[in-house]
């Protein structure tokens, strides 16, 4: 009987085709949008222009996906991590569903999953989990939009304070994974130590964003975070361990 591999080349072949379609799409969105410019007369190297910046400014975003592709392929391998974060995933969703569905089925994620089953699992787990939203924005939009507009024609600032603590409760689903290894002692505290980290840099940054007007560093402050989370996360780990 063959040994399964995340990195087969099946696997491959499926994400190829995945991305490849992802990426006709996107050029064929692109082709239309560029049509329907000149046809409302914008000029040339205006659309250049916007055509530049746009893909400039999307290079360091898609870093934060670069980063979750190579923390997922430690273990999933890099076939289902780049069609996951390169079609719908998030790497605030898949790591922590994949990490958690791991330690349900007591699967090292330091290694490559070497069983069919459980990484059949890990994947299940992780579409399934995201397509609530997609079935909730699907049928629910609508109905949760009017709700919304509702509370907030009734009491603008209750509106607001509203909206306000369900983007806090997703917040503290996350936070409260932090704190999930505490009890081990000092090296527990370690992700709490990134974390912290991360926010004094996302904070300098809003200060940057704020008092010199630098507007550009907008699109580029939650990779730079991220990537300086991670930088600050080698000597903390050696000197918390």
């Amino acid at each position: 009987m063959e040994s399964f591999s995340p990195n087969s080349t099946f696997l491959y072949l499926v994400a190829g085709v995945v991305i490849v379609y992802v990426l006709a799409q996107s050029a064929f969105f692109l082709y239309k949008a560029l049509r329907q410019g000149r046809a409302l007369g914008i000029a040339r190297s205006t659309l250049r222009k916007t055509f530049w910046s746009s893909a400039l400014f999307s290079i360091m975003p898609a870093v934060s996906f670069l980063i979750g592709v190579i923390s997922l392929s430690a273990f999933l391998g890099l076939p289902l991590p780049w069609i996951r974060l390169s079609v719908i995933g998030a790497i605030t969703y898949e790591l922590p569903a994949a990490e958690s569905t791991a330690r349900a089925l007591q699967v090292p994620t330091n290694t490559l999953v070497a069983d069919a089953g459980n990484f059949a699992t890990i994947a299940w787990v992780m579409t399934l989990g995201i397509l609530s939203g997609l079935l909730v924005i699907l049928f629910g939009l609508r109905r949760i939009q009017s709700g919304l507009l509702s509370i907030k024609s009734k009491d603008e600032r209750w509106g607001e304070i509203f909206v306000s603590a369900l983007f806090m409760g997703m917040i503290a689903a996350f936070v409260g994974m932090l704190f999930a290894d505490i009890r081990q002692g000092l090296s527990g505290w370690v992700p709490v130590a990134v974390a912290l980290a991360s926010a004094l840099l996302m904070a300098v940054c809003g200060l940057l964003i704020k008092k010199l007007k630098w507007t550009w560093l907008e699109q580029y402050a939650l990779p730079l975070c991220m990537l300086g989370g991670m930088a600050l996360s080698l000597p903390l780990t050696a000197w918390m361990k």
